[in-house]
Formats: structure tokens, sequence, C-alpha cells
């Protein structure tokens, strides 16, 4: 019997995929019965004997039919909603011109990968397994001047990424492979000199790295202050906040690699005059809005909050001090900008530097994101491992997560030589240093699968133990591949004991577009709502979650329905105070605005401890905190020894990337209408 596919291809029938797809809707809901499964098969079977063709389609309507004839109703409805979910992937694909593909990935990544990193050729879109395959096969190109085999390491990359288990950062996906555009790392840092040369030509640097797809980190401590004499011009100095807006102009202009805009985090000590127009800058939201900004604070500034004594501004030009401030006044100033819009960022300078692998080179500075450290005119590329892969029967498997990050920090290591630069003197500095951020994503997702709630102590030594794994085992693996190929060319000048491939080798970034493809919780952020969309993403396009480990559990024991659904949405995304939901549930399905800030900043703290370089991470904030509460979350992050810092207030911007659910107008449910419907 021959089965004619949606594609018009034909394949000869095969009962024992009915057999599968069966048993794979029994174990979404908590058992598995293979006779059962079996004779849904044979029933399927029997009724088409004789057919010398049949679709997919009435396959599937037999399957429906034998399981509703079962007397199991939430067998067949998991079936029936399983194959609507499937045909709703499919139409998508359809839509968006990428037809049948190897991967089943959801509507949301699918959505992404279209908008940003599925190429063209020949008139034709790739499909997300020929992206992969696209950048495996670039990357494990390089492996033939170690002496490896590219074609073992090409698959080995490959079923990292189509398995959702180690994604690299965005440039690295959509540029791969791409000869005009083969520029694959996500972070770079510059500073600013004072001359007017050097910021205009760190402008143009800027714009040469942002059009490849990176993002940008701008020191500007060394630019004077406002209204101090110029003397090569006899006039007066614009200082750093009007520069910005050089910068920001070049990012507004630049499209970066085709994918997005040209992002800058500007970094300004906190003993530098201008201080608190920096501070200010970011008050209009129209204003400066290519730029977060963040101030590096010192151990000596944090001692004069402490002691409530003043703090001397110096002028970078000469050294001298030019004014002095009360501590405790400047360190409220920033808390109360923090607290109105989440700007500026902190960043704890001395900690920074205390880590520094080559301080011979110079001071480390910060990227966009301020989760990786590095040297004026450096790069790095990052990738992380979605935990949630590494949890089987209530254990997390340690023996594949340490295979994982050996081959994650090989993959890293190559893109150094698989990538293009858009400077000389970037590509001399990474190849020198040869550092890498090897990170984790689905970190809060690996808990729910535990049963942990994120705010504990046993979530927040499982981080603990979780990311020193990650940490020794990466230190193996750039060992052995120094051994191999040779340690990073400066590290005889660097503070590392050779030998060792990379100066860095940890880094965990935000991972906001990369967790969507993963179709996982974003870095080690907690979850925002169970059901949350996601706006002013991608040029105004929303996306719409439930949480899948939520979906599982409550569809295994028997608990989840549309109805309960409709009341999380009304419950503003969470499930907290929902009798139908076990109390053991509703306290590990906390979410982020539930979880306290104390709790966000122990749990950076716990994986900050093993970690080369920063996090990006946000310590989330409820509406009615006040700034007090900001202060004392400054001071804990800075006692906890964290490098840096970002609070959040909820609702503090009129535009805000994660929204809760029930966010309703003009009676316009933004919620698609399959959520609202009743059973």
């Amino acid at each position: 019997m021959r089965v004619i596919k949606r594609d018009g291809r034909i394949a000869k029938y095969n009962p024992e995929k009915i057999v599968l797809a069966v048993t794979k809707a029994m174990k979404s809901i908590g058992y598995t019965d293979t006779s059962l499964a079996s004779q849904i098969a044979e029933k399927v079977t029997n009724s088409i004997n004789g057919n010398k063709e049949i679709s997919v389609e009435e396959i599937q309507d037999l399957v429906e039919d034998a399981l509703i004839k079962t007397g199991d109703a939430r067998l067949a409805k998991t079936y029936i909603l399983y194959r609507a979910k499937r045909a709703e992937i499919r139409g998508f694909r359809e839509a968006i011109g990428i037809g049948d593909d190897e991967l089943k990935l959801g509507v949301n990544a699918l959505a992404l990968l279209e908008k940003r990193y599925l190429k063209k050729f020949d008139g034709k879109r790739e499909t997300p397994s020929q992206l992969f395959k696209r950048v495996a096969k670039h990357v494990a190109s390089v492996e033939k001047q170690y002496g490896g085999n590219p074609d073992y390491w090409g698959r080995i990359f490959y079923n990292l990424m189509a398995n959702q288990i180690f994604l690299p950062n965005t440039p690295c996906l959509a540029n791969a492979g791409n000869k005009d555009l083969n520029y694959l790392f996500a972070c770079y840092a510059f500073e600013i000199g004072d001359s007017m040369e050097e910021i205009l030509q760190t402008a143009k640097d800027c714009g040469m790295v942002q059009k490849t797809g990176g993002g940008v980190g701008l020191h500007l401590s060394k630019l004077r202050p406002a209204g101090d004499f110029v003397k090569s011009t006899e006039g007066i100095a614009s200082g750093p906040v009007d520069f910005m807006r050089i910068f920001d102009t070049v990012s507004d202009v630049i499209k970066q690699g085709g994918i997005r805009r040209g992002g800058n985090l500007g970094l300004l000590v906190v003993n530098h005059p201008d201080i608190i127009e920096f501070v200010k800058c970011k008050n209009d939201e129209a204003r400066l809005n290519n730029f977060n900004i963040s101030v590096a604070i010192t151990d000596e500034f944090m001692r004069c909050v402490k002691n409530d004594s003043d703090f001397p501004l110096i002028n970078p030009k000469n050294g001298e001090v030019v004014n002095k401030v009360n501590a405790r006044h400047l360190f409220r100033f920033i808390a109360e900008s923090a607290w109105r819009n989440g700007e500026p960022g902190l960043v704890f300078w001395d900690k920074i530097e205390q880590d520094n692998p080559t301080p011979k080179q110079g001071h480390l500075i910060k990227n966009l994101c301020g989760e990786q450290d590095l040297l004026p005119y450096e790069a790095c590329v990052l990738g992380s491992i979605n935990l949630e892969k590494f949890v089987e029967d209530g254990q997390i498997v340690y023996t594949s997560l340490k295979k994982v990050v050996h081959h994650a920090v090989r993959f890293l290591d190559d893109v150094i030589d698989a990538s293009n630069y858009p400077l000389e003197t970037i590509e001399r500095r990474v190849k020198s240093n040869r550092k890498i951020g090897l990170g984790v994503m689905g970190f809060a997702n690996m808990l729910l699968l535990l049963g942990i709630p994120y705010d504990s102590e046993k979530a927040e030594k499982i981080a603990e133990e979780v990311m020193d794994f990650i940490n020794v085992e990466a230190r193996k693996a750039s060992v052995k591949l120094a051994e191999d190929r040779g340690s990073f060319p400066s590290i005889e000048e660097s503070v590392i004991t050779p030998p060792q491939r990379n100066a860095t080798l940890t880094t965990i970034a935000p991972t906001g577009s990369i967790s969507i493809i993963a179709e996982t919780s974003s870095g080690i952020e907690p979850i925002f709502a169970v059901i949350y969309q996601k706006t002013n993403i991608l040029e105004g396009n929303t996306f719409f979650e439930v949480n899948p480990v939520f979906e599982s559990i409550a569809k295994k024991e028997g608990w989840y329905s549309q109805t309960l659904i409709n009341k999380i949405i009304r419950n503003g995304g969470r499930v907290s105070g929902i009798d139908e939901i076990p109390e053991k549930w509703q306290r590990v399905f906390r979410t982020a605005l539930e979880i306290s800030p104390e709790w966000h900043v122990r749990m950076q703290a716990a994986f900050q401890r093993h970690v080369n370089n920063s996090i990006s991470k946000t310590i989330n904030l409820p509406t009615d905190a006040t700034v007090e509460d900001v202060e004392k979350v400054i001071k804990l992050a800075y006692d906890l020894n964290l490098k840096g810092l970002t609070v959040f207030r909820n609702k503090s911007r009129t535009q805000q990337v994660l929204d809760l659910c029930v966010e309703c107008e003009d009676g316009v449910c933004p919620i698609p209408e399959t959520f609202l419907e009743e059973e």
C-alpha cells in the first residue's frame, strides 16, 4: 500500500509509525501502553486493507476514530490537539516558504528563523536543518588546518544545533558560510580617545562592526568633561554625553547585517565629572535609543557610600580633582534613575579587573549586554548550552553534559578561525587571546523539570554545581585543545598557567533570540509567566508562549484544561492562588515578579562564582518597588561579588520586551482566540 504524503511524495505504508504517534500521545499524559498502541495500529490497518493508495490525512482521521472508540477521552483529545498543533506549524512553514523539514520546530522558533536567519539560495529559502548544516559545515572546515576531520566534526556540530542542545550567538547563525558577510562574533568593545581624530575614528570603526551584526561596548571615561578647555581649538569640550549622539546616529543608519539595528553600551566611570549628566541622559525614552548605559562603580565609591563621605570627581585629562560630591547622594541619584526606567546598569569596576587574564594588555571594558569583559578592540564569540536537555527521570545527566561542553568549546574555538573580521586590529587581538564565552540557557526549565522552585537554596546549590561543572570541563577542553593546537599566543604575558587554548572560557549571555530557537527559557532567568506574550521583538511581531513544561506536567497529572489556561491568563500569566493547581506546582512555577529581588541577586551570584567573565541577567522588581529597594539590591550585589547588575521595575518603561498576557485595552485582547475558547 502506498501513502501519499502532504508534499505529494509517495512512501510505503508503515503501521509502526502509528504505534509511535499513539505512544507519544500516551507519554504526554503520563503512561505508556504499547499493547493498546499496537491494537490501534492494527485496527487502522484492517480498515484500509484493499486500498492501493491513502493519504496521510486519511490515516490520521482513522487513528482519531480508533482512539475515540477506545473510550479513553484524554488520550483521544491529546492526539487530536497534537495533530492540530502540527497542522498549524505546517501551515506556517508553507506560509513563509520553507516547506517540509526534518526538524519539527514550533511556530515561534520558525517565525524567528524566517525573520532573521534563513537565507535564500537561487530564490529558494533554506530550511532550519539546512541552516544548521550550513553553519556546521563552515565552522568545521577549520578542523582541516589542525589535522581534524571536517566531515566528522560537521556532523557533531550539526547535531548539537539541530537537537537544540547548543547554539552559537546570532551573527554566527546568520552569517556563517556567507563569503560576503562571514562575521561570526556578537561582542565588541572600544575605548574612545580624547581627541577629535580618535572620536571620529572610533565612530567609523563602530559602524564597520555594527554592519556585520555585532554589538558594541563603548568606554567613554577618557573623554574630558563638558566645558573643559580645548587648547588646540581654544574652544570648550562637548563632553561624553554629546559625543554619544554621534555614535547613536551611526547606529541608527546601519542595519546590522540585515538582522537588527546597531546597539551600544555607553560606560562611564563613577568619578567622571559628567557623571550626573550621563546618568540623566536616558531619562527621555525618545533619546539615545541605540544606547544602553552603565556606570562603572569603584570600590572607593562604595566605601564612601558606606561611610557617608565625600567622593572626588576627577578630570581624566589631567587627573585633577575638579569637584567633590556626597557619595550617598550620588548613589541615591543613580538608584533613582535605575528605578525610573532601568538605566543605568551597574558595573563593579574593580571586581572585573581582579579577573583580568591579560592585565599587561590593558584594563577590561564591557560589551553591549554587559556579560563579556573585553580589552579595547577585542571581540568574543558566545554560545549557550540548553540545560533543559540534560534532565532525565528527575536527575541531571552530567556524563552527557560533559561531552557537550567539550564539543561546544571546540566549536567556539573553531569559530575564531572561521570568521572574518571587520578590522585588522580586532583580528590581531582576538587571535592573540582567543577568548570564548560558553554559557547556558534553559536553567529555569531545568528546575521546573526537577520540580525545584527557583527561589530556594536547593536551586541555588544546583546553579553552583552545574556552572562549576561546566567551567571545570570547559578548562579541561581548552587544555586539550592547547595540547593539540597550541595555547593562545599571548599566554606568556597573561596570568594563566599554560597550556590553555583560550584566555577566557565562560560567560552567561541573555540568549533572547537563541532561546526562542531552542524553545527553552532565557539564560539563567526565571520564567516570566506561565503564559505570556513577547512584544517589540522583530520589528513589532508578537510571540505567544505557554510554558511547555507546565503543559506537560498538567496533562500527565490530569488537571490540564482550556478553562484552566483561561484562568491563568486572567491571573496575569501566574498560577499562584489557582485552586486547581497543586500547591507544590504553584510554588515551583513562581514567576520572575513573584521572586524577591534578593533571590534574583543570589542566583546570579551563585553562577558568577563559576564564570570567567560576567553575566547578563535582569533583577526584576515589581511595579510598586521603591528606590530604597533598588539601593538594597545594588548593595547586596556588590557584597556578593557580582561583576555587574541590571535592575528593571515592571512597567517603568512605556515599551518593554516582555509583557504579561492580560494587556487588554479597548476590549481588544492580544491573546490568540484559541487561548480564550472554553472547553
